[in-house]
């Protein structure tokens, strides 16, 4: 599975891109945005949210490092990003529905729209790292040639 070869150009700024912001997310997780991830954590999770939060800033630490690094493995990290976005969205839900005001959303109409563009999370790295392409071949237009 990890044997396709070409990746376009946009493809890897567009990897190595969503790399760094995992990155400087994970980052903010254990430091200066602590805060605000802990408003995000759902009130079902069966862990304290302090744990919650560093654990998940240092899985997306891991993938943006992985992302970055691990050329070898992009299609298996391609996947593993993108089921880290899906785990992740109960997350901003919470804060949509519980109306918590974080990371400058202020207002159910930004909180909404996040949850809108969520899916585009899923896809960046699927995309990026050409993991859906190497698992079920040529499906979109949007694939290089």
């Amino acid at each position: 599975m990890e044997t396709l070869n070409h990746y376009s150009k946009a493809q890897n700024i567009f990897r190595i891109l969503l790399g760094c912001l995992l990155l400087f997310t994970g980052i903010g997780h254990l430091t200066f945005v602590r805060t605000d991830f802990l408003a995000q954590v759902p009130a079902w999770v069966p862990l304290k949210d302090d744990l919650v939060v560093l654990l998940s800033g240092g899985v997306e630490i891991a993938i943006g490092l992985s992302l970055i690094l691990l050329k070898r493995y992009r299609v298996t990290v391609g996947w593993v990003a993108a089921i880290f976005f899906i785990a992740i969205f109960p997350g901003n839900y919470a804060q949509y529905a519980n109306h918590v005001d974080a990371f400058g959303l202020n207002s159910d109409a930004l909180r909404l729209t996040r949850l809108f563009l969520h899916p585009l999370l899923v896809i960046w790295p699927l995309w990026s790292c050409g993991s859906w392409t190497a698992v079920f071949g040529r499906k979109s237009a949007l694939e290089p040639r």
